[in-house]
């Protein structure tokens, strides 16, 4: 009974001392200050200049949380290719099921880092000339697969001109 008693009581100090004084917080104070004021900011979920804008991150979203916004002017990438739209992750709506940083062409068929993340794209730095230029093997069922995601099938096309 006296050991129950000593677990009893040190519980109830140890988590006194843990609201009164937080005494084994995780954060530190300054980062709390920042979530309280509004002054944390989000971190990037596409890689713009890297994006090619084929909307294959959008079509394969279960919950369409990944919309197509249509740039103020059309980028050319390389001859034949033109982006002219860009995803907007929506965070609320997302699942992260991470289908759309997979179905990403540039992850799925050229094994590069793919320039849509549910939680942090990171630094992305992919140039889609230099990746379609250079022969890559990439068997026929997984560039059916992912090209059914695509909206622009222009980079199927230039492969199947090679």
């Amino acid at each position: 009974m006296t050991n129950l008693l000593l677990v009893f009581l040190e519980g109830a100090y140890t988590n006194l001392k843990r609201i009164l004084f937080a005494s084994d917080r995780v954060t530190d104070m300054g980062i709390r200050n920042m979530i309280l004021e509004g002054r944390v900011t989000p971190t990037e979920k596409v890689a713009e200049a890297s994006c090619i804008g084929c909307g294959g991150c959008s079509n394969a979203c279960p919950t369409g949380a990944i919309e197509m916004v249509d740039l103020d002017e059309p980028v050319q990438l390389m001859e034949g290719l033109t982006k002219t739209q860009l995803p907007v992750l929506n965070s609320e709506k997302c699942v992260n099921c991470y289908y759309c940083h997979d179905f990403c062409p540039l992850y799925a068929l050229f094994g590069q880092a793919g320039t849509i993340h549910p939680n942090d794209v990171g630094e992305v730095d992919s140039d889609i000339s230099q990746l379609l230029e250079k022969p890559v093997k990439i068997s026929e069922d997984k560039i059916a697969f992912i090209s059914q995601y695509l909206a622009d099938n222009t980079i199927i096309r230039k492969r199947e001109n090679k």
